[in-house]
């Protein structure tokens, strides 16, 4: 585990290690686990939730599909406005209870456009599951039904979330150093 880490021009230091964020998904699929009835469907997020996706799936102990999302939202180290699909679900959720696992929560802008894009298939219902959450920047009334780690407004890099499109591949999570 490094203190620090340099991704391109940036510095970040160590924030939250990997054994934290183990017993947060853990936590976070036993507490699913406990309230599922029907066989969820279960969207990861990518590229930043394929980390949290794949480890959720390996605590979750029930029979589940699993389907995947990509939108681009971020542009370096700030959110770049509108979200853009760059691939949709391709599971049939008409009908079905649909869970979002979604790596980081903060403006909603990317929530948002996944709620919209999915409730316009039908599904039964439609949960937010985030690892991270940001309440100081989250800007939208969209409930997260599910919440990790509550986070300050600070920019992080680590456990499938980058910048551009270094840093995914670090176990622990990383902040920028001010």
């Amino acid at each position: 585990m490094n203190k620090e880490v340099r991704l391109h021009d940036k510095i970040f230091e160590l924030f939250i290690s990997h054994e934290e964020i183990m017993k947060v998904v853990k936590n976070l699929a036993a507490q699913i686990e406990a309230e599922i009835k029907d066989i969820p469907v279960f969207i990861i997020t990518l590229k930043g939730a394929a980390n949290f996706g794949m480890d959720f799936a390996k605590y979750f102990n029930k029979n589940a599909i699993f389907d995947y999302i990509r939108l681009k939202s971020y542009d370096g180290i700030s959110a770049s406005g509108k979200p853009e699909v760059i691939l949709d679900v391709t599971e049939n959720i008409e009908g079905k209870q649909v869970y979002v696992l979604e790596d980081i929560v903060d403006t909603g802008n990317t929530l948002e456009t996944i709620i919209q894009i999915l409730k316009a298939k039908n599904p039964a219902s439609v949960k937010i599951v985030a690892l991270f959450f940001k309440p100081e920047a989250y800007k939208k009334n969209y409930p997260l039904d599910y919440v990790g780690m509550s986070i300050p407004n600070k920019f992080i890099v680590g456990y499938g979330l980058d910048y551009d499109e270094l840093g995914r591949n670090l176990n622990d999570v990383y902040q920028l150093k001010q």
